[in-house]
């Protein structure tokens, strides 16, 4: 494990250095003691403290982490990506992110019409945040049709680039124009791997090798990040094995927990090649957790994926829209349940979701000490992410 851990550290480490330094600006911010919103009427957050073992670190002893920095809401903000229609940028986005009170934007195909259309959008949401507290613009862009920017790469689907041995290239050129277009997540690659008849993911997946899946999965995350936009490995701990998707439908994997270490190896690789962001899915694993979806399930986020993978970077979840969370849950109880699992941002997609959510997390947040630990230690991780040029 701890060399596992050390070689993921150096990776990362070559892959910022390449980066050109995207979040300087924001840390420089901090160290002259800039912060919005001072005010509000919210209580402040814990007193600053060396972060723990499953935090960024990087502070010395005694000094304030930037989330410390920050008021209660805005560490709540870290937390949502929230969702609009139309291709200019509402006025209440614009406010909602100047104000830190969420961390980004996720655009979909309506939102897109042109690459100078875009750009004018994602210039208008970069500028409506603060430096010290950036907006994290992000899109799917797996390949083949899943591509909601329809003139960047990568063409092929993500079994076309496999065969053609091109995930790599693929991954880099799609990262060029992503990156130009002033996006800065993409939700890919797809680390599942179709492991029974009729797999939902199938025409999505790399391979339906689980080696070969782990290797195309690596080539992807580093081909992103060459052109300095972030990765979100998905969907955890593996989907491979459900014939439903769950944006369609409740989904169960049926496999033991030996036959999931299979499922795990693509997302074991993705870490040793310093992915920043992974996807919980919401699919249920009995092996793993027989009363909760992966997403709500503190067993599969903070034991198996942070304590057993050693994870240390943002853990998103997958669409809180999604039919398989919807039938166990209404938006609020998705958001708490996910938060309290160990997940660091909720993913919201539906109308109206995103200040449901917002304010969910905000008076947990306020009435309880141990969740706004939760929301602190979180909103720190979304940060590192973004000033390491992560996101």
């Amino acid at each position: 494990m701890e060399e596992r851990i050390e070689r993921r550290r150096r990776r990362r480490e070559v892959i910022r250095r390449r980066r050109l330094g995207v979040g300087a600006g924001a840390l420089l911010a901090f160290a002259a003691g800039i912060a919005l919103g001072a005010g509000g009427g919210d209580p402040p957050p814990d007193a600053p403290r060396a972060p723990g073992p499953a935090e960024p670190g990087g502070q010395a002893p005694g000094r304030p982490e930037p989330a410390d920095r920050l008021t209660l809401r805005q560490q709540v903000g870290r937390m949502v990506i929230l969702r609009f229609t139309g291709t200019e940028a509402p006025g209440y986005v614009r406010d909602v992110l100047r104000e830190g009170r969420a961390a980004g934007a996720i655009l979909f195909a309506d939102n897109i019409v042109s690459p100078e259309q875009l750009g004018a959008l994602t210039r208008s949401l970069h500028r409506a945040a603060p430096p010290e507290l950036p907006a994290l613009v992000t899109v799917d862009q797996e390949g083949g049709e899943i591509r909601n920017l329809s003139w960047a790469p990568p063409e092929r689907s993500a079994p076309e680039q496999a065969a053609a041995g091109t995930v790599r290239a693929d991954a880099r050129a799609a990262g060029e124009a992503l990156r130009e277009a002033g996006i800065d997540l993409t939700l890919a690659p797809v680390a599942d791997v179709p492991s029974v008849e009729g797999a939902a993911l199938a025409g999505r997946a790399f391979s339906s090798d689980f080696e070969e899946t782990a290797a195309a999965v690596a080539e992807s995350v580093e081909g992103w990040a060459e052109a300095g936009v972030a990765t979100t490995v998905k969907h955890f701990p593996g989907l491979g094995g459900a014939t439903v998707n769950t944006d369609d439908g409740p989904a169960t994997v049926e496999r033991s927990r030996t036959e999931l270490e299979a499922d795990l190896a693509p997302f074991r690789a993705a870490i040793d090649a310093g992915v920043p962001y992974v996807m919980a899915g919401h699919a249920t694993y009995p092996a793993l957790d027989a009363e909760r979806i992966a997403s709500h399930s503190p067993a599969i986020v903070d034991e198996l994926l942070r304590g057993e993978l050693g994870f240390d970077g943002v853990v998103m979840t997958d669409s809180l829209e999604a039919a398989a969370v919807q039938a166990v849950a209404d938006v609020e109880q998705a958001a708490l349940a996910s938060a309290r699992a160990g997940v660091d941002v909720i993913l919201t997609t539906g109308r109206g979701s995103y200040i449901r959510v917002f304010r969910a997390l905000l008076a947990e947040a306020r009435a309880d000490p141990e969740f706004r630990e939760r929301v602190r230690a979180s909103a720190a991780r979304v940060l590192a992410a973004q000033s390491s040029g992560d996101g």
